[in-house]
């Protein structure tokens, strides 16, 4: 992986939370993968465990957020992206991550692990 395939790793997320359904999904990630929201949850493992996970997780496709993020540091099958989220109609609405991707050799994703802060956090002013 080098940072322009994560780049267009992450925009390829973004188009599939933005639309209908979750087949995009399997593209994206690996058939076993693990899915972590925060360093201490509990594993999402396997795609149709994740493809339920974000059907529940997401208003639908036309949930209103914008999204920017920047690749921090990509070493051989493992990335570090930072992402801003801002949803329109949650709370909190804003968040910024790191997400800690590691991919297989084809560029699907085998591990996601986030690191979400929102405004209010402690340290999250």
């Amino acid at each position: 992986m080098d940072r322009r395939a994560v780049e267009a790793w992450v925009d390829d997320y973004e188009r599939a939370w933005r639309s209908p359904g979750t087949q995009a999904l399997d593209a994206l990630f690996s058939p076993d993968v693990t899915y972590l929201v925060s360093p201490w949850a509990e594993p999402i493992t396997g795609l149709a465990a994740l493809a339920a996970f974000w059907e529940q997780g997401r208003d639908g496709p036309d949930e209103p957020f914008t999204m920017d993020s920047e690749v921090v540091a990509v070493d051989g099958f493992t990335a570090v992206v930072r992402v801003e989220v801002e949803y329109a109609r949650d709370t909190p609405g804003r968040w910024r991550d790191l997400w800690i991707l590691r991919f297989d050799q084809v560029g699907r994703c085998g591990w996601f692990e986030e690191w979400p802060f929102a405004p209010g956090q402690p340290d999250g002013q």
